[in-house]
């Protein structure tokens, strides 16, 4: 049978209303077993699969969602492992409720037309601020959304949020303990209620804990990406009589940086101890491998589209589950290893 085979010749077959066919498929109504058996087998045997935009018009949805990441430069969704393992646990979350998902990259003067013109159910934003004019415009689309990494003050939002500050703590408390006290960390934009704002408060606390003196020369900025952590091994090789261990608040850029570190006759761990954060799948199998803050990548896709398709259904609205906080743990491996003045 070609595919062609509509819901009228299902329906013919069944010698049965086009009403009841849709009851059947849609799992509503009130239809007989008899009936349900016999129209499930004719469906099975004309391998009969029900049109997307048809049942789009009945319910008045898309079954479409946006996975939006604003301001990533051109290119970095591609170059961060982090949005592939997400976006895997997003689509195997939707993937039972046949909703189809996109990823998108915005800049801050997006007018979010694609949301219309789409018609999208509804959007997962990763990494958004309160203060600028694109959490102002998403907020005006009026449909359901997840934030992600966002730290939004407002609990009225649905938001997943990762433990970074512990993370942060974590990863330092770890370098300290192997005997490291002149410790770099390589972040992205230090901005207050981001995730590495959060990352560097957990890194502060640990020095405090310690007694080690905070040095805003330890701290280098720069793009979250492979490109970035390359970049900034150049910097670092300035300081190589007394930075010791590199908390890189990323995989990927720890990965840029070990590979740096190599290319200016820096050895990892033997010269400096890396620490990376979120574990992304790689991470294990880079030489050395990568010690890092795990975070359950996968698994927070997962929450973050059930909580989006329970606003789109109308359930789950219950203030107590409109926040999620993902916990972190410490995976130790070759990159760090114990202090040695050189």
């Amino acid at each position: 049978m070609n595919n062609k085979v509509s819901i009228k010749d299902i329906a013919r077959l069944a010698n049965v209303s086009i009403a009841t066919v849709s009851n059947v498929i849609n799992g509503k109504g009130r239809v007989s077993p008899n009936t349900v058996s016999k129209v499930n087998k004719i469906i099975q045997e004309l391998h009969f699969v029900p049109s997307a935009s048809a049942r789009s018009l009945k319910d008045m949805k898309s079954h479409l969602i946006a996975v939006v990441v604003p301001f990533l430069e051109k290119g970095m969704l591609q170059d961060n492992p982090f949005y592939w393992e997400f976006v895997r646990g997003v689509e195997s979350g939707a993937r039972h409720h046949e909703v189809q998902v996109i990823l998108l990259g915005i800049d801050e003067n997006e007018d979010f037309s694609f949301v219309r013109q789409r018609h999208l159910d509804g959007l997962i934003v990763v990494g958004v601020f309160e203060h600028t004019s694109a959490f102002q415009k998403l907020l005006s689309l009026d449909i359901p959304c997840v934030f992600l990494d966002s730290h939004l003050s407002n609990p009225d939002f649905h938001q997943i949020d990762l433990d970074d500050e512990a993370g942060g703590y974590l990863g330092t408390k770890h370098l300290i303990g192997l005997g490291h006290k002149v410790i770099g960390v390589l972040t992205g934009k230090l901005e207050e209620g981001g995730v590495n704002y959060f990352r560097h408060q957990g890194y502060l606390r640990a020095l405090r804990e310690s007694g080690i003196p905070e040095d805003p020369e330890l701290v280098f900025e720069e793009s979250p990406s492979i490109q970035g952590g390359y970049q900034v091994a150049q910097r670092i090789g300035n300081y190589k009589s007394k930075i010791s261990a590199i908390f890189a608040f990323s995989d990927v850029s720890a990965i840029g940086l070990i590979r740096g570190l190599h290319d200016i006759g820096l050895s990892v761990p033997a010269n400096l101890s890396i620490v990376g954060f979120d574990d992304i799948f790689y991470s294990q199998y880079l030489i050395p491998s990568l010690t890092t803050i795990r975070q359950d990548i996968v698994a927070k896709g997962q929450i973050a589209v059930k909580m989006l398709l329970d606003q789109i259904d109308g359930t789950g609205l219950g203030i107590d589950k409109r926040s999620v906080k993902i916990p972190v743990s410490l995976a130790v491996r070759q990159s760090s290893t114990s202090y040695k003045e050189i």
